[in-house]
This record gives C-alpha cells, structure tokens and sequence, in this order.
C-alpha cells in the first residue's frame, strides 16, 4: 500500500507508521530501511517509528508487566494449551493509537470530538477479505484499499516484484509461536544468530514469564514456541511427526487439517486489526481492558 501511495496509484498518504516489538528479524528492519529510502522518502511519506518496549526483554524481565505472547503448554497432566494472546494489543496497536493522538493533538486522556478521526489503510487483500474489520474507537476508521482494488495476495506479489521488493519479508517477532516449521526452518539455516536467540528465548520461558515466577505464581506446566511442546532446537521442523499432526487436528477441532498448516503457519505474520490468532484482545486506550 506504502509503495502503491508512493507511485500515485492510491492517494497520498499523510503517514505511514510501523509498530516496532523490538524483536524483528534483522531482515524486516533492513527492508523498512529500504523502503523509507527508495519509496517512502522520493514521495515525502514519513515513515513513522513507534514502540511499547521490546517484548523478548520484558518477557525476561522480572520487574516488567508481561503482555503474554501465545505460548504453547503442555500441562502436568500431559494435555496441550495455550497462554492467552495479548501481545499484539500491546506491542502493536496500542502505540499505533498512541501516535495517532498525537497526529489528531489530542493525547491521552483528552477527549477526541466526533467529526476528528484519521482514515487507516489496512493492508488485507482479497484472498482473506472476511479478516476486514473495523477499528475499536472512533478516531480511526480502517479502510482496506487491496480489496477495494481487488488485490490477490498473487497481485501484490506481482507489483512487489515489478518494483525489485520479490524478497518482502513477513513482520513477525523473531519467536513467534505462530511461525511454521517453514519459517523456523528459515531462521535456523539463513541466520545462525538469529537461531541462537530463540532457542535461548524458548528455554527462558519454559516455566512462564519472568514476572510471574518472581511474584510466586509460576506457570503449572510448561511453555514452549513450537506447537509440537518440545524445545525449539529438538523440535521436528524437517518433519511433521505423527503426534505433531493428531495434535494439530485436536487444537483445530479439525480432522481435515493437514501438515500445510503445520509447514505455514500464520501466512501474514501479526498485523494490527488482522492478527489470525484468534479474536483480537479488547483495548482501551492506556492498555488492555480485561
């Protein structure tokens, strides 16, 4: 969408802000460069940077509030389950909105009048057009311009690579629960350092975040990155297991679910308002409401 404002094809953004986890891989960073270079900046578009903190190191940080990522858990009677999913809410749109109050001049807790709100473009294209939805508040209205055009994800691939961008990473925080084995694959034979790190992130959080075993209230289980619930460098990422598979079809409540699905895993990363992993968490302004 940032290249298709750029070049005329869709109006003229005034902004284009990107969520930073802080836990990217190396190679989204190296492209937002690229894209704020060679795209963003011939067309006077700031790209815009915004952070709640770095979710690897509040995870491991006992004197920081952990917005859980979605773990999974083998419980002590030997049954699967997951953390409960806040991380995008927390690390994505909640410094979007932040950043856009302060676009609109009416920061937290000032009251924003009706008739003021932005228009937010979200980047859902025709393949997934039952994940457009709308924005929580009413200062943002979220429009969905590759649907309104009728772009495939094919489409965008094809436009992408008439621009020489083909090697467009997916966003996604480097220890994802919800990458694939294909994308786990990636990271442990493109990028050594990268696989080092998460190995060493999915030991650290075997008993839950740091926070929570520092106050007493350490997880009755364990948690993993990789669905299969073995640790992430044991984990059958060539393969799909027997077990890996029943498991699967279980959590989906899904007999048809097939190892595609254990190869893939989220096609689109973690998008604000588009994250596949279940309902988005409800959000106030200053943080999750319960």
């Amino acid at each position: 969408m940032l290249a298709l404002s750029a070049k005329g094809a869709l109006p003229r953004v005034d902004y284009a802000i990107f969520a930073d986890t802080g836990w990217e891989p190396q190679a989204v960073y190296r492209h937002l460069d690229r894209l704020e270079r060679e795209i963003a900046a011939p067309a006077g578009i700031p790209i815009l940077r915004v952070s709640s903190g770095n979710i690897r190191k509040d995870a491991l940080d006992p004197q920081h509030r952990f917005a859980s990522m979605p773990l999974y858990i083998l419980n002590q009677d030997g049954k699967p389950g997951m953390t409960r999913r806040q991380c995008t809410g927390e690390y994505k749109i909640k410094p979007l909105k932040k950043k856009v109050r302060e676009l609109l001049e009416y920061p937290y807790p000032a009251r924003i009048p009706r008739d003021v709100y932005v228009e937010q473009w979200v980047g859902i294209s025709t393949d997934e057009f039952h994940r457009a939805k709308d924005a929580d508040v009413k200062y943002m209205r979220n429009r969905h311009p590759l649907i309104d055009m009728g772009w495939s994800r094919a489409d965008c691939i094809r436009y992408l690579t008439s621009l020489g961008l083909a090697d467009t990473p997916k966003s996604s925080c480097l220890g994802c629960p919800f990458h694939g084995n294909a994308q786990w694959r990636s990271i442990r034979d493109s990028s050594p350092q990268e696989w080092s790190d998460v190995v060493a992130f999915d030991a650290a959080i075997r008993n839950g975040n740091a926070r929570a075993n520092a106050t007493g209230n350490r997880l009755l289980g364990e948690a993993f990155l990789h669905r299969s619930r073995v640790p992430l460098d044991q984990a059958p990422i060539d393969h799909v297991t027997a077990a890996e598979w029943a498991a699967l079809q279980q959590e989906l409540g899904d007999s048809e679910a097939d190892a595609q699905d254990l190869e893939d895993g989220v096609i689109d990363g973690c998008s604000p308002w588009a994250c596949r992993g279940g309902a988005e968490p409800v959000q106030d302004d200053f943080g999750l409401a319960s």
